[in-house]
């Protein structure tokens, strides 16, 4: 009968592949204790040559107690620490330390419309505080960039009046579009978009060179 990986214990530790594990798991369940023992101490040995094979340099720590210690630490993960046999080295014990998961502090703040982002949002409430005749200033160039904002989701028509009173809304209701005001052509916007494209920033990021054919 096939075994399938899918109905097979987990992995404890991957590089020493799944006969490892099963002889681990085999190891546990010998119910004479010398036995157990000379069958732990076959499978570390079984360890290590399999860590020499994928690491050569392995050979050269095999002097160190070090090494070997961590090797029957790895035995004992293996065999979810149930494996009752005498070590050379002190068995260690699971970190049973509950882990707190930190989870990111996104921004919450409400975005009142995504298609100009939480900056522009602030930039137009920063101008809502400026005097008359340099918020009237300012308002003429910020209704034009908002208008092509709007056109790179919405290439098709874009209805000045609706940014007019997107201005309005995003200020808090404190910034009205001056009287008389002329929005640029939705033809004027996408040819300054345009124009603007062809030229890139070089790797060095020093110089803008245009674009040739």
């Amino acid at each position: 009968m096939i075994e399938y990986n899918t109905k097979r214990n987990k992995l404890a530790i991957r590089e020493y592949g799944r006969n490892v594990q099963k002889m681990v798991e085999d190891a546990m369940a010998i119910p004479d204790r010398e036995k157990r023992n000379e069958t732990a101490r076959a499978i570390v040995r079984v360890m290590a040559q399999l860590s020499e094979v994928k690491d050569p340099s392995v050979a050269n720590k095999k002097e160190s107690l070090d090494y070997w210690h961590k090797l029957w630490d790895h035995l004992f993960i293996m065999s979810d620490y149930k494996l009752d046999v005498d070590a050379p080295f002190p068995k260690p014990v699971p970190d049973v330390t509950e882990k707190t998961v930190v989870k990111p502090d996104y921004n919450k703040h409400h975005i009142a419309l995504r298609t100009y982002g939480r900056n522009m949002e602030n930039i137009l409430k920063e101008v809502a505080g400026y005097p008359a005749p340099e918020r009237d200033r300012m308002v003429a160039q910020l209704a034009n960039h908002l208008k092509m904002m709007y056109l790179t989701y919405n290439r098709d028509s874009v209805n000045d009046a609706l940014i007019a009173r997107q201005i309005f809304e995003l200020s808090g209701e404190k910034i009205t579009v001056p009287e008389g005001f002329v929005f640029a052509t939705t033809g004027e916007l996408l040819q300054t978009a345009n124009s603007n494209m062809a030229f890139y920033v070089t790797p060095d990021k020093k110089k803008k060179t245009p674009i040739t054919q």
